[in-house]
């Protein structure tokens, strides 16, 4: 057999992404606390709005997502021509990093990021750096330290996954004051329904509004609840816009998706529901983990990252084991840079008790 075409160089420095679920085989009996789904499931109005469209599936969708930014554009405030739909935030950071980086160029991210920055990095060509946090947080002053002629795109997630920390306003609007007009900030905040009741917490729209190199990321896949859709979205300035529109597919979001999403946006009686749900169990959880004697750090989001010791015996790796043998499936840490912890989501009530459960047993035996 003759070999097969070799990728461009560095396509095979890179790890293949291992999502939460496919830590372990098939995953359809398991408690899934591993991938910071929405713990409700998705609103019955976007569950209504997908049957409804089912019989158009032979259609092809609406190349501008036209209905679902007007939606985004009214609740949010925003100019809906700024808005750029996705299949997911994932495809937006590729798009972002296809547009603006390239072989000689860097990207530069907090050392326990979203693993898709690296990856969409090494994707194009560019270099990814990682700039040291400090307290599990990412720390403007390390970030612009490790800014170089050669920086084209900033990525800050806020919150940040897996930490589930923030940074207010002023250390974001720090950061990008920090940074060249040519250099890109993009403000990934996935998760910022949850942290968005906090005083000192904003999405990033008013830093958008006010430059033309900063863009927001938002997702559907969290508090929406619609991850198996691929839904995301960013607001960015028109000539970013410009340049997302010419590289994306012409037809990228699905229909189901679309109408799903336009259903989700409008159900403000369902997403207060999941915040809901999620100020209630994150503290309980954080309460009954430590009280269990681990290390919880604190978390705007709706999972939390867990250290467990390094003793043989009761270490992250060992208690990933010990739940996933009983149905409780969490994310390993690992690929993150740590290695002694693990990540829990604010999944339903009887699937936390378990894991609770599960854990008191492991660190007791």
């Amino acid at each position: 057999m003759s070999q097969a075409p070799i990728p461009r160089p560095g396509i095979l420095d890179i790890a293949v992404y291992v999502s939460g679920a496919n830590q372990v085989g098939a995953t359809t009996t398991l408690k899934q606390l591993s991938s910071n789904e929405g713990a409700l499931g998705p609103s019955p109005a976007a569950v209504a709005a997908l049957r409804a469209m089912a019989g158009d599936m032979h259609r092809y969708p609406d190349g501008g997502s036209t209905a679902l930014r007007a939606a985004l554009a009214t609740k949010h405030g925003l100019d809906a021509s700024r808005i750029v739909c996705g299949a997911g935030s994932d495809e937006l950071i590729a798009l972002l990093l296809k547009s603006y980086a390239g072989p000689g160029d860097e990207v530069l991210y907090s050392q326990h990021g979203f693993l898709m920055y690296p990856i969409g990095a090494k994707t194009v060509g560019a270099t990814p750096i990682a700039a040291p946090e400090t307290g599990l947080r990412t720390d403007v002053d390390a970030m612009l330290a490790a800014v170089t002629p050669r920086t084209r795109v900033v990525f800050v997630a806020n919150p940040n996954n897996p930490t589930g920390s923030y940074l207010p306003p002023e250390e974001i609007a720090r950061l990008h004051a920090g940074l060249p007009a040519e250099t890109l900030l993009i403000i990934d905040a996935a998760y910022a329904e949850y942290a968005e009741g906090r005083n000192d917490y904003t999405a990033g729209i008013e830093l958008v509004e006010a430059h033309p190199n900063v863009v927001m990321l938002r997702t559907f896949s969290k508090i929406y609840a619609l991850a198996a859709l691929r839904l995301g979205w960013a607001y960015c300035s028109a000539p970013v816009a410009d340049v997302l529109n010419r590289v994306r597919g012409p037809f990228n979001v699905s229909l189901s998706a679309q109408v799903a999403g336009v259903a989700a946006v409008e159900d403000t009686e369902f997403l207060a529901r999941s915040r809901a749900h999620n100020e209630a169990w994150l503290p309980w959880l954080t309460e009954k983990l430590t009280g269990l004697g681990l290390s919880v750090a604190p978390s705007a989001a709706n999972f939390v990252l867990v250290r467990f010791p390094e003793t043989p015996g009761k270490t992250a790796a060992e208690a990933w084991d010990y739940l996933a043998q009983r149905g409780v499936l969490i994310r390993k840490m690992a690929s993150y840079g740590l290695p002694h912890s693990l990540r829990i989501s604010v999944g339903p009530e009887d699937e936390l008790q378990e894991a609770v459960r599960l854990l008191g047993e492991f660190l007791a035996a």
